[in-house]
């Protein structure tokens, strides 16, 4: 009942057509929005699931230019993959798109799906990121519901909604002649005007329809970061550094390299330079020591000019950038695009 109470309301006000104006209007300018190809949707969408949208846009490219076609991602090495994923963190994601990709090839005959039922029998892809790329690149009349959806759909709702629920509503809204547009609008809205805190209400296309104003008590839960300290050695020689393997077993960031981690010298005073560096509910202060690792440690000594080829972690490459070790790319000196779209999802 409460389903068409609202729809009636919104269709009334013409909530559809207000979002798809605004959104026709004030959509961000991104890469993977310049073209239907169903591989770009896909990878941008599998890069954006729990992920900001200005951490995405340079290794989206950088991506694409090592793997511009399926074929060649399904023929490449997972740690080629790997190492073109540095930096955007879940590697679980990055390694079920290439299994995703060796089955399309293979299996598939090259041909992608077409319909969100046949994208969910692929390795990472859930209910989510099916919606979008179906709606997307195929024009399916199927709705998407990340977090940003999630919370414009409570707030214009004006009650906490459960996951069925918000999925429900998500769909009687639904525009069926431009759904993937429509959806797009959802979560473009979400992640610009309609924010966790401090929503930007007076700019928003829908805001006469909303019943909350950006106020839902109970409707949204923050989680509360921990904080570590952590200290890493930093040994140079001859054009190459030392560097170790994570375990292949580890269940975060299996088999990737990063710099050696070691207690806190007794006998400095200061670091070489600390850095910020958040994962998951984590926020770490990360110090860096020019010292050598200690005896025993397994690891390997890898020439500098090789490391972009390397699947090196997001804080390896971070700390390894500050140094000038590695370089930051053309595009990423260049670019000053900022804005984020945070797939709080769902899958």
């Amino acid at each position: 009942m409460y389903r068409q109470r609202i729809q009636s309301k919104l269709s009334k006000h013409g909530f559809k057509d207000k979002i798809l104006a605004w959104y026709d209007r004030h959509a961000r300018d991104l890469p993977w929005r310049k073209s239907r190809d169903t591989y770009r949707v896909w990878v941008s969408e599998i890069m954006l699931q729990q992920t900001r949208v200005a951490a995405v846009i340079e290794p989206y490219h950088e991506f694409l230019r090592r793997f511009p076609t399926i074929q060649k991602l399904a023929a490449a090495r997972e740690s080629s993959v790997l190492a073109a994923w540095s930096g955007l963190g879940y590697y679980r994601r990055a390694r079920m798109l290439h299994a995703a990709a060796k089955l399309i090839a293979h299996g598939g005959g090259g041909r992608f799906p077409e319909i969100a039922e046949q994208w969910r029998t692929l390795p990472g892809v859930g209910r989510y990121t099916a919606a979008a790329i179906a709606s997307i690149a195929f024009g399916e009349a199927v709705a998407v519901v990340d977090g940003n959806v999630e919370r414009v759909l409570q707030r214009v709702a004006g009650k906490a909604l459960s996951g069925k629920q918000v999925w429900e509503l998500a769909d009687t809204l639904l525009d069926r002649e431009r759904p993937g547009d429509f959806n797009q609008a959802m979560m473009e809205l979400g992640a610009t005007v309609c924010t966790p805190r401090g929503p930007a209400c007076l700019t928003c296309p829908v805001m006469q329809m909303c019943v909350s104003r950006g106020e839902l008590s109970g409707a949204e839960k923050s989680v509360r970061q921990k904080k570590r300290e952590i200290h890493y050695a930093l040994d140079r020689r001859k054009g190459t550094v030392f560097l170790v393997q994570r375990p292949k077993d580890t269940r975060l960031m299996a088999g990737m390299w990063e710099l050696p981690e070691i207690s806190k010298p007794q006998n400095r005073a200061e670091p070489l330079f600390r850095v910020k560096h958040s994962i998951t509910v984590t926020d770490y202060a990360v110090n860096i020591w020019p010292l050598s690792a200690p005896p025993g440690v397994p690891g390997e000594w890898r020439t500098i000019e090789r490391l972009s080829r390397l699947a090196l972690t997001g804080l390896a490459r971070k700390v390894l950038r500050r140094t000038g070790i590695f370089p930051a790319s053309r595009r990423a000196r260049g670019s000053s695009r900022v804005g984020g779209r945070a797939s709080a999802s769902i899958d």
